[in-house]
C-alpha cells in the first residue's frame, strides 16, 4: 500500500527509500514485530476467556504435557494479524505472487482456524476429518500455484544442477500444490512442544530471505547459475514479516508457553513457505532448508505404516519429538537441540546456492 502511494508521489524526499526492498524488509519485520508484542497480551486474555479450558490435551501423550491444561490455542490469529498488516503496508501489491502467497496463508490459517475451533468447542483432540481438511488445502493450493504458473514457468530444477532439469506442464501444478500441503502439513505435525516449530519458521523464512532476494535479482541469479524469476525479490518482504511476526509470537510461546499456535497459525506458516518455494522454483532446497519438519512428517507416516501392518512402533511416540521425550529428554533439551539441527540445514540449504 504504501509503495503504491509513495509511486504515485513519484518518491518524492524520504519516500524514496521505499523504492529499496532491503528497506521495506526491514520496515516490515519491525512492523510485524511491534504488532504482535502490542496485541499479544490483550489477544491472549481474550483467548482464555473465549476457550475457558484452553486447548485439549493427549492422554496419551507425555506426562509433562498435562500441566499445560488450560493454555489457549489458536495464538495464530496473532501471527497472521501482524502478518497480513505488515505484507499489505510494505508490499509492492501489483505482484500476483504477493497475492498468491496472502491466499495460501490466509487459507490455510482460515482450516486450521475452523479446526482448533472444533477441537475447543467439543473438548476433542480430533478436530476437521483428515480428509475434509486436505481437500480444502489442496484446492487452495492448487489455485494459487496456477496463478504463480502464468509467467513463472513450469519447470523443475534441482540444487547442485544448474538450469531446469524437466518442464512438467500442467503436472507442475500438481507438483507444486503438494510441496504446499506437505509442508503446511509437516509443520502443523512439529508444532507439538512450546516454541519447538516457532524457531525453525523463523530460521526458514531467513533462508529464504536470501533466496528470494537472489532469484528476484538478475544479476545475483545469473552468476549462481539459479532460477531468475522477475519479481520475486519482493518476497523478501513477507520473509521478513514471517520472522518478526515470528519473534513477537516466540515472547509468548516461549516455555512455559502462555499462547499455543495451533493449527490456525503452523498451517499458515507452513503453507507460506511452501508457496515461498513454489515461486522461487526452490521445492527440493525447502525440503533441506525445512529438513526437521520433513523429518517430523517422515516419522509419522513410518509409524502408522508399520503399526498397520505389523502391530508394531518405530518410535516409543510420534511425531518424532515425543519419542525423545519418551527416552526422558527434557522438553527443553528437546526444543533446543531440534532448533541447532534446524540451524544446520539452513547452512546445508544455503551451500546449494553456490554448488552448482
Amino acid at each position: 500500500m504504501l509503495y503504491l502511494i509513495a509511486e504515485h508521489l513519484g518518491f518524492p524526499g524520504v519516500l524514496n527509500l521505499i523504492r529499496y526492498i532491503t528497506f521495506r524488509a526491514g520496515a516490515a519485520a519491525i512492523t510485524a514485530l511491534l504488532i504482535g508484542l502490542i496485541i499479544g497480551p490483550k489477544f491472549i486474555g481474550w483467548l482464555r476467556v473465549r476457550q475457558g479450558k484452553g486447548q485439549p490435551i493427549r492422554e496419551d501423550g507425555p506426562k509433562t504435557h498435562l500441566a499445560k491444561r488450560g493454555t489457549p490455542t489458536m495464538g495464530g490469529l496473532m501471527i497472521l494479524t501482524s502478518l497480513s498488516v505488515s505484507m499489505l503496508l510494505w508490499m509492492e501489491l501489483s505482484n500476483r505472487y504477493v497475492w498468491a502467497c496472502l491466499f495460501v496463508t490466509l487459507g490455510f490459517g482460515l482450516v486450521g482456524f475452523l479446526d482448533d475451533y472444533d477441537k475447543v468447542k467439543k473438548r476433542s483432540t480430533a478436530g476437521v476429518s483428515g480428509k475434509m481438511r486436505l481437500i480444502a488445502e489442496f484446492a487452495i493450493a492448487g489455485v494459487a500455484c496456477w496463478m504463480i504458473t502464468r509467467g513463472n514457468g513450469t519447470a523443475l530444477y534441482l540444487p547442485f544442477i544448474k538450469g531446469p532439469i524437466i518442464d512438467l506442464h500442467l503436472a507442475y501444478v500438481l507438483f507444486a500444490a503438494f510441496v504446499v500441503v506437505g509442508f503446511g502439513n509437516a509443520v502443523n505435525l512439529t508444532d507439538g512442544l512450546d516454541g519447538l516449530a516457532t524457531m525453525p519458521v523463523i530460521i526458514t523464512a531467513l533462508t529464504f530471505f536470501v533466496i528470494a532476494y537472489l532469484v528476484g535479482n538478475v544479476k545475483f541469479a545469473n552468476y549462481l547459475g539459479i532460477p531468475h524469476v522477475p519479481g520475486a525479490g519482493d518476497l523478501t518482504i513477507m520473509c521478513a514479516a514471517m520472522i518478526g511476526a515470528g519473534l513477537a509470537f516466540l515472547w509468548f510461546n516461549a516455555p512455559p508457553a502462555a499462547v499455543f499456535m495451533g493449527d490456525t497459525g503452523s498451517l499458515a506458516l507452513g503453507g507460506a513457505l511452501g508457496t515461498l518455494a513454489v515461486v522461487t522454483h526452490h521445492e527440493i532446497v525447502l525440503g533441506v532448508v525445512g529438513g526437521l519438519f520433513v523429518l517430523e512428517a517422515l516419522s509419522v507416516i513410518i509409524q502408522v505404516f508399520f503399526y498397520k501392518r505389523t502391530g508394531k512402533r518405530v518410535f516409543k511416540m510420534a511425531p518424532i519429538h515425543h519419542h525423545f521425550e519418551q527416552l526422558g529428554w527434557a522438553e527443553s533439551t528437546v526444543v533446543i537441540r531440534f532448533w541447532i539441527i534446524s540451524f544446520v540445514l539452513a547452512l546445508a540449504g544455503l551451500s546449494t546456492l553456490k554448488l552448482r
